[in-house]
C-alpha cells in the first residue's frame, strides 16, 4: 500500500528551510549577488543624460558623469566655504598678466580702461596618465568596416593604451567649443572674451565645407592643423590663454568640463563611420583622467563607473571650516582618494520605488520627494528641520546646503501692459506700479510651504544666499515688497498691493481708461497634476487683487521659443549658478544681453542705464567692500524697478544612510564621489535587519491548506483501497476458463 503524504511534517521542513535562508540571504536584493560586502556605492538618476561631450553638456544631470571622469585645471575645496578654487590639474592658480594695445606689461593694480587684454598661463601637472582607451591603439583608430560591423560596444575593442596628458590636450578641447560640428552652449559667451574665437569659428566652418566638398560627408576635421591665436602652447605642459580686457571669472571657466582635456586621437577614433552608429561617441563614452571612467552606458536601465586603474590617486582634504573636525569630515586627511571601487547609477523614472529601495538600503542616499517629506522629516515648533523618528531608527543623516539656484517671475520689459516698451515715463511708472503690486501678492513663503515642504527661503534679490553679494536672512529686505515689524521682516500687507494697483490706473481690478477687467497671460510649460496646482496658485494671488490671470500652455521647446523672441507677458524661470560669483546673476538682468535683441540671458529684456553702468565697472573688480557697495546698489535698482519677481532660493535636502562617509554637499565641487567612503559590512548587516522575509503567512496558508486537504486524502485513499479489495476479491471469485 503506497504509504499517505505527510504534509504537517513537510510544513514544518518547509519552515526550517525559511528559518535558514532568511538569515543568510535577502529575498528581495535588486543587485547581484556578486556585489554583497564589495566597494560599490548604489544610487539612481531619473533623466537619461543627452550627452557627456565635455564641449557640450551643460545640464546637471550629466554632470553626475562628466565631472567624475573629467579633470579641469581646477577645481573647488569640497570642504571650505565660501567657495575657493583650488588647482586639480594645474600646478597652481593661474593668475593674470595685463597688457595695453601695445603689449606693453600693466600692474596688478592697473586701471581696467587701460587694461587692452589679460595672459592666463596654466602650468600642467607632469605624470598623469589617461584611463585605458582603444583609441590611444592606432590601429584602433582605422577600423575597417568589417572590423566596425563587429562592434557591438566600446568594450568589444579589447586592445587599450593610455598616455600622459599635455598641455596640447587642453588646447584641442578650446578648439573643440568652436567646432561647427559641435553647438557649444557656451561658445557666444567665450567669445565674447577669448581673443578672437568668434572668427577661428568662422573660419573653421568654412574649412568644414571644403573638406566634405573635397573628402565627403565625414572626413576628419583635425583641430591641430588650425590654430587659435589666443590659445598658445608655450612647452609640453604650459599654454596660455588671451583674455579680452580684464575678466577675472575666467578662472572659474576652468573649473568646469568646457576646459577640460581632450586627445587629438579620441577625435579622430570617434569620428570613424559607423561608430556614431553604435553610440560610440563623445556623447555617449567620455574619455580622461579622472578617478573614475564609464565602463557601462545603458541610460534607459544602468550607468556603471569604475575606478581609473591609471589615476593618480588625490589626498583628501586636510583642512576644512568649523565644525568639520567635530563631523567627522577630517578623519580621512591626507589619505588618497577615491575610496569607492565602483559606482552604479540605476534609473528610477517614479519616486515611490525610489524611496522604497533607500529604506531598504538598496540604494545609499537620497533626495526627499514631496510624497515622502512627512515620512523623512518633522519640523519643529520654530520651523526647523529634523530626521523623523523612523529616519533616526535606521541612522540615517540628514544633511541640508544652498543651491546657488534662484527662481523669478519675470515680466518681459517689451511688453505694454507690463513692461516699459516705448511707453510714455507716465506709461512706465504705471507699469511699474502694477509689477510692484503682483510682488506684493504673491506670497512666496506660503509656496514653499505648500508645495516645497518649507525647503527654501523667500528671495530678496538676484543673488542667492552663499554668493558674494547677498546678505544673510535678518540683513535682507526687498522694502518694495517687505517691510520690518518687531525687528522681523514681514510682507506688505495686501491694502499696500491695492493701493498702488488703484495708483497705476487699475482700482478693483479693472483699467480706469476702458473700464474693462485687467486680464495678464502667464506662460507656462508645465504639466501634470502638481503643475496645475501651481498654476491655480499664482490665479489664487492674483485674484487677491482682483486680476485675472490666463494660463498660455505650451512645450518646452515652444515655450522657450517664445521667451527667446520676447513673445511674453509674464513667465517663470530658474538661474542655476555656473560658479559662484555675482557677476553671474547679475548680467541676467543687463541691458546689451536682452534676449529679444541680442539673444543673451536677459530673458525680461531689462535696460537700465543706470544698473548697465554700475554692472561694466562691477564685473571686473575683485570681492571688496567697494565692490559689495556697488552690488547693493544694483539690487535696490532691480527690486525698485521689478522685472522681475523674486520668488524663492531653494534649499537641497538629502538623506545618506550611516554607512555613506565624507558627506558634505557642494553645489559647485561636481566631483564628489572620490571624496565619498562605504562601509560595506555595516551595509550588508543593515540590509538584512530591514529585509527579514515574513513567512508566517505562506507557511499558515501552508497548514490550513493541509488541514482541509488531509482529511479529503485519507477518503479517497481508502475508497481506493475498498475498491481494490473489492476487485481483487471478485477475481479470487471468478471460474477458471479452461477453454482459454
Amino acid at each position: 500500500m503506497q504509504r499517505l503524504i505527510d504534509l504537517p511534517r513537510i510544513a514544518l521542513a518547509l519552515l526550517a528551510a525559511c528559518a535558514l535562508s532568511a538569515c543568510s540571504e535577502i529575498w528581495n536584493n535588486p543587485h547581484p549577488a556578486a556585489d554583497r560586502g564589495q566597494n560599490v556605492l548604489y544610487t539612481s538618476f531619473s533623466e537619461r543624460p543627452k550627452t557627456l561631450d565635455p564641449a557640450v553638456s551643460f545640464a546637471s544631470n550629466e554632470s553626475e558623469f562628466t565631472y567624475q571622469v573629467y579633470e579641469m585645471p581646477l577645481q573647488y575645496h569640497y570642504l571650505k566655504r565660501p567657495y575657493q578654487l583650488i588647482p586639480q590639474l594645474a600646478e597652481e592658480l593661474p593668475q593674470a598678466a595685463f597688457f595695453d594695445a601695445s603689449n606693453q606689461p600693466l600692474g596688478a593694480d592697473a586701471d581696467p580702461k587701460k587694461v587692452a587684454y589679460s595672459l592666463y598661463t596654466v602650468k600642467v601637472k607632469r605624470g598623469i596618465r589617461y584611463q585605458p582607451h582603444p583609441a590611444f591603439v592606432a590601429e584602433n583608430r582605422v577600423l575597417s568596416p568589417e572590423q566596425v560591423a563587429r562592434v557591438g560596444k566600446l568594450a568589444d575593442l579589447e586592445r587599450t593604451a593610455s598616455r600622459e596628458l599635455t598641455a596640447d590636450d587642453f588646447i584641442y578641447q578650446i578648439k573643440r567649443l568652436a567646432s561647427p560640428r559641435l553647438t557649444s552652449p557656451i561658445l557666444a559667451h567665450m567669445a565674447e572674451y577669448i581673443d578672437g574665437l568668434d572668427d577661428y569659428a568662422k573660419a573653421l566652418k568654412a574649412r568644414d565645407t571644403e573638406l566634405t566638398a573635397a573628402r565627403g560627408k565625414g572626413a576628419w576635421l583635425d583641430l591641430r592643423r588650425h590654430d587659435l591665436p589666443a590659445v598658445k602652447k608655450i612647452d609640453s605642459h604650459t599654454y596660455q590663454v588671451k583674455v579680452k580686457g580684464i575678466y577675472p571669472q575666467f578662472v572659474y571657466w576652468l573649473a568646469m568640463p568646457f576646459f577640460t582635456a581632450i586627445p587629438w586621437e579620441a577625435d579622430e577614433f570617434h569620428n570613424q563611420p559607423g561608430l556614431t552608429e553604435r553610440n560610440i561617441t563623445f556623447a555617449w563614452y567620455p574619455i580622461g583622467t579622472g578617478p573614475y571612467m564609464l565602463t557601462e552606458n545603458d541610460p534607459n536601465a544602468r550607468m556603471t563607473l569604475t575606478r581609473n586603474p591609471n589615476f593618480r590617486g588625490e589626498p583628501y582634504p586636510s583642512e576644512g571650516e568649523a565644525g568639520d573636525q567635530a563631523a567627522g569630515l577630517l578623519s580621512h586627511a591626507g589619505k588618497t582618494m577615491p575610496f569607492i571601487d565602483r559606482v552604479v547609477f540605476a534609473r528610477e523614472k517614479e519616486g515611490i520605488p525610489l524611496w522604497n529601495k533607500f529604506l531598504q538600503g538598496y540604494y545609499d542616499f537620497a533626495g526627499i520627494g514631496s510624497d515622502n517629506f512627512d515620512q523623512a522629516i518633522k519640523i519643529d515648533v520654530t520651523g526647523g528641520a529634523a530626521l523623523s523618528p523612523e529616519m533616526e531608527k535606521r541612522n540615517v543623516q540628514l544633511r541640508t546646503a544652498a543651491t546657488g539656484l534662484t527662481y523669478y517671475m519675470g515680466f518681459n520689459m517689451l511688453d505694454p501692459v507690463v513692461g516699459a516698451g516705448t511707453l510714455t515715463q507716465a506709461e512706465k511708472l504705471r507699469a511699474k506700479k502694477l509689477r510692484q503690486a503682483i510682488a506684493i501678492a504673491f506670497d512666496w513663503e506660503e509656496f514653499i510651504a505648500i508645495f516645497r515642504n518649507g525647503r527654501g527661503t523667500a528671495a530678496q534679490g538676484p543673488i542667492p544666499p552663499g554668493i558674494f553679494g547677498s546678505l544673510s536672512d535678518e540683513e535682507e529686505i526687498n522694502s518694495v515688497v517687505y517691510e520690518r515689524r518687531d525687528g522681523k521682516r514681514v510682507r506688505r500687507d495686501i491694502s499696500a498691493a491695492k493701493k498702488l494697483l488703484a495708483e497705476a490706473g487699475y482700482a478693483n481690478g479693472r483699467d480706469s481708461k476702458s473700464g474693462k477687467p485687467l486680464v495678464l497671460y502667464l506662460d507656462s510649460a508645465s504639466t501634470g497634476a502638481e503643475a496645475k496646482s501651481q498654476l491655480d496658485w499664482y490665479r489664487k494671488q492674483m485674484a487677491k487683487i482682483d486680476i485675472q490671470l490666463e494660463i498660455r500652455a505650451s512645450d518646452w521647446n515652444r515655450y522657450q521659443e517664445k521667451i527667446r523672441k520676447g513673445n511674453t507677458q509674464i513667465f517663470f524661470l530658474g538661474w542655476d549658478a555656473d560658479y559662484p560669483d555675482p557677476e553671474n546673476f547679475l548680467f541676467l538682468l543687463y541691458g546689451p544681453g536682452g534676449a529679444a535683441k541680442s539673444d543673451g540671458e536677459n530673458k525680461v529684456n531689462y535696460a537700465n542705464p543706470e544698473f548697465d553702468r554700475l554692472f561694466d565697472k562691477m564685473k571686473t573688480m575683485p570681492n571688496s567692500p567697494e565692490r559689495l557697495a556697488i552690488i547693493r546698489q544694483m539690487i535696490q535698482i532691480v527690486r525698485e524697478d521689478s522685472p522681475w519677481m523674486f520668488a524663492f532660493n531653494p534649499r537641497a535636502f538629502g538623506l545618506y544612510h550611516a554607512w555613506l562617509g565624507n558627506v558634505k554637499p557642494n553645489h559647485f565641487a561636481r566631483s564628489n564621489l572620490k571624496f565619498r567612503t562605504l562601509d560595506p559590512v555595516v551595509r550588508e548587516t543593515s540590509r538584512k535587519q530591514w529585509n527579514q522575509p515574513v513567512v508566517w503567512p505562506f507557511l499558515l496558508m501552508l497548514l490550513g491548506t493541509a488541514a482541509l486537504t488531509i482529511p479529503a486524502v485519507r477518503t479517497w485513499k481508502r475508497r481506493e483501497f475498498a475498491s481494490g479489495r473489492e476487485a481483487l476479491l471478485r477475481k479470487r471469485a471468478m471460474p477458471i476458463d479452461k477453454a482459454a
